[in-house]
């Protein structure tokens, strides 16, 4: 079987091509056959009021294209600068190997994979800001 394969904790939403679907009461698994379905687990979503570092800004920005709320052609570009501004500060090579990825799959329309290159960031951010002085 070919495709992605979501397991499910009870009650846990997700949004599929812009569809919330909660699960039931007990644990599931959906395949997702649709080749590059749209697709955002709700408790791994960043919501606006979360967004206020730089890497969480660009997640939320390529969540938004993920979830439908914004058109990906029109964001292409601005996500592309955010993802360049960030490389400028980012300079270690595991950071840049991730934008490098988010790039190139942002390039391809792959905004999951964009997404998850991202998301990979924020730990670095939190330990990096960690130690900012306040």
């Amino acid at each position: 079987m070919t495709g992605l394969v979501l397991k499910l904790s009870p009650k846990e939403r997700v949004l599929i091509n812009g569809a919330v679907i909660e699960n039931g009461d007990r644990r599931s698994r959906l395949s997702i056959m649709t080749p590059n379905a749209n697709i955002l687990r709700l408790r791994d979503a960043i919501h606006p009021e979360e967004a206020t570092t730089p890497v969480r800004r660009v997640c939320y920005a390529a969540q938004l294209i993920l979830s439908g709320d914004a058109e990906p052609e029109e964001s292409r570009l601005q996500l592309l600068r955010h993802i360049e501004e960030l490389s400028q500060v980012l300079t270690d090579a595991d950071s840049r190997s991730h934008l490098t990825q988010a790039t190139d799959a942002l390039l391809k329309d792959q905004h999951y994979q964009c997404l998850k290159a991202l998301r990979a960031l924020l730990p670095r951010e939190d330990r990096l800001l960690a130690h900012w002085p306040s």
